[in-house]
């Protein structure tokens, strides 16, 4: 994952990735997304975390699935 993406510090959340420069884990944009809710919902709910983070981060998640499916 690109490291202006997503950063883990045990100082920060006890080292639980979070977005860069937020204390947001990528993990609630996950439990958001699997829950039905939509993008922005969450941005709603973490107005910390940029659209254009929120994006990137999909964007790398799914080059990485395709990457290790073919």
């Amino acid at each position: 994952m690109a490291s202006h993406l997503i950063s883990s510090n045990s100082d920060v959340m006890g080292g639980t990735p979070v977005f860069f420069g937020t204390r947001v884990p990528v993990q609630t944009l996950l439990d958001y997304l699997e829950a039905g809710e939509s993008i922005d919902d969450f941005l709603e709910g973490f107005p910390t975390v940029s659209r254009e983070q929120v994006i990137a981060f999909l964007e790398e998640a799914k080059d990485r699935v395709l990457a290790a499916v073919l």
